[in-house]
């Protein structure tokens, strides 16, 4: 009993001393986890928003350098084959029983015919895939193309033509909807506290970077027009007869020519390149479109959040299918059909009807990489002309580009350079540096327009889908009008320019006036018991109330249309 209470006292006197123990420990586990006495909250969270906006730079530049690698190997691989084939020295002794002009024919129908079913499928094919990964597949595709033309066969290269005319709409598409989310994104979070803090931003808030981004991309995206020459510059040119011999039957230049270059000599080759070389040309050339295909797979971060894009996605296949075509109703768009026609025929016109018809007939095959370089050089330098949306009105730029192409196009319809003067070679590239500038303000101020018109990230896929679609079917027309007399297409370009002109400047004036508009409203996700999914039953094919920028901008007084940002009038109907 004794030895019981000895103990008993014992663990009493040793009580104190383990509760001391606890409380040490427990505040040791406050040191080891506690906050740094050194930490500063507000300075981390900048440096975690200014490594977000890096991030977003870096997409910017990376998505501007992949565009740009991809159009120009494919505009130079193209350009390259079709000089090669046009040869019947090199037809008749390398491919003499496969009818290479014809497949040429076949080819170049894939990639202009194809597109015109594009607004069917181009904006389900973005929203299955997600934008980055459609602007991956897409140039995949043109990779796949280039691969191509190592083996050059009917069955390669009218197959890869159509996929390239497949993939056209869907890369510029998610090109023009990734830049314009980039610039949303950087306001987001050089704004992150007003976003913390529920303050609604201002309506106008993100047309500043919209600008910049977009200035950006095309700045590099129009030195693709460079980069497609280099082929020719290096390699082909080495191999072409002198003008006197390729233009020795041409008779009339410029106005007074009829089609593509009448009476061009069927042979231009001097000698023909041997075929190990050519391998290592398209070499190149394909590791230069898989560079392209490596930096949107790895420097090009996502434009959405993963449940941002299956909220997107889970609208319904059949309202994805249909949007596109309910947003042609609003009258913005609708007068902008004719500025999105002209931007495809301009471009086009420049590549094919200026550069053969004016500068090949008048300085030789050997000259027309030169051309084509002052026209892009021109255009990536004077992008930056369209910064002067972030002082003057942004009608500015746009009319700009219109009155100098109108100039230019009134010049050409007046001019017919004699064939094998070289002495006009200095008119000839300061008419293509000038087209340059009117071109490249075009097209960044249309991207521009539409980003501002257009804030609601869940319609840009769309709008974007319509303005190159439109574009593409531009194209497709110059490319069966190109037996016309050239006094023929430039008129249709200047009717088309002047039209274009006046309906921009109707959709301004009906703005400014508070003229409302219609915009479809957007289901509402429909969401699945899927993980970490919430269950909530919706029909998809119903229209519901949108949420974020549509519906809050849709309560706002008419006052922000005269700025041209989005204040729809909603349609109440059944997208089923």
């Amino acid at each position: 009993m004794e030895k019981d209470a000895d103990c008993c006292q014992d663990g009493a006197k040793t009580m104190p001393g383990a509760g001391l123990g606890t409380e040490g420990t427990e505040t040791q586990l406050d040191d080891f986890v506690g906050a740094h006495p050194d930490y500063n909250e507000e300075e981390e969270e900048q440096k975690y928003f200014r490594r977000k906006r890096l991030g977003v730079i870096k997409n910017v530049v990376a998505a501007s350098l992949a565009g740009t690698l991809t159009y120009g190997v494919y505009l130079g691989l193209l350009q390259m084959q079709l000089i090669l084939h046009y040869d019947e020295t090199y037809r008749e002794v390398k491919y003499s029983n496969i009818q290479l002009e014809d497949i040429d024919h076949k080819v170049l129908m894939g990639i202009n015919v194809t597109p015109v079913a594009a607004l069917l499928y181009t904006p389900i094919l973005i929203r299955f895939f997600g934008t980055k990964w459609a602007m991956f597949l897409a140039v995949g595709i043109y990779a796949l193309f280039v691969s191509s033309n190592y083996w050059e066969r009917y069955y390669t290269l009218v197959p890869s033509a159509v996929a390239i005319g497949m993939v056209i709409v869907p890369l510029w598409a998610s090109m023009g909807n990734y830049i314009t989310r980039m610039a949303q994104k950087y306001y987001e979070y050089v704004n992150y506290k007003e976003e913390q803090e529920r303050v609604r931003a201002p309506r106008d808030a993100c047309n500043a970077y919209i600008i910049i981004f977009q200035t950006i991309f095309y700045s590099c995206f129009h030195l693709s027009f460079v980069c497609a020459q280099m082929p020719m510059v290096f390699f082909l040119n080495n191999y072409l007869y002198q003008l006197n011999h390729t233009l020795f039957a041409v008779k009339h230049c410029g106005t007074l020519s009829h089609g593509t270059l009448p009476g061009f000599n069927k042979t231009v080759l001097q000698s023909l390149p041997r075929s190990v070389n050519l391998i290592v040309v398209e070499s190149a050339l394909m590791a230069a479109a898989f560079l392209a295909m490596l930096v949107v797979l790895v420097l090009c971060g996502a434009a959405y959040r993963p449940m941002e894009e299956i909220d997107m996605r889970s609208i319904g296949w059949g309202n994805i299918f249909q949007l596109p075509f309910k947003h042609m109703r609003d009258y913005r768009l609708q007068h902008l059909l004719p500025l999105f026609i002209y931007s495809g025929f301009e471009v086009l016109f420049v590549c094919t009807g200026f550069s053969l018809n004016y500068g090949v007939c008048t300085l030789g095959l050997e000259k027309l990489a030169y051309l084509l370089m002052a026209y892009g050089f021109s255009a990536s330098a004077c992008s930056s002309l369209a910064l002067s949306m972030l002082r003057l009105r942004r009608q500015i730029p746009l009319l700009a580009g219109a009155v100098i192409h109108a100039g230019l196009l009134v010049l050409l319809f007046c001019w017919a350079p004699e064939p094998r003067q070289q002495a006009q070679a200095p008119l000839l590239y300061i008419v293509a540096a000038l087209w340059g500038m009117g071109s490249t303000l075009n097209k960044t101020g249309i991207s521009i327009l539409l980003g501002m018109l257009y804030k609601n990230k869940e319609r840009q896929d769309f709008i974007f889908t319509i303005y190159h679609w439109w574009q593409a079917l531009a194209i497709f027309a110059v490319y069966l009008s190109s037996g016309l007399p050239m006094k023929a297409k430039l008129s249709m370009l200047l009717l088309t320019l002047v039209v274009a002109v006046g309906t921009y400047l109707w959709m301004e004036r009906k703005l400014a006036r508070r003229v409302e508009y219609r915009l479809p409203r957007l289901p509402r996700p429909r969401h699945k018991p899927c993980g970490y999914r919430y269950l909530e039953e919706d029909n998809s094919d119903e229209t519901g109330s949108e949420d974020g920028g549509d519906q809050q901008d849709g309560r706002e007084s008419p006052a922000g249309a005269a700025r041209g940002d989005e204040q729809p009038r909603e349609d109440g109907e059944q997208l089923g």
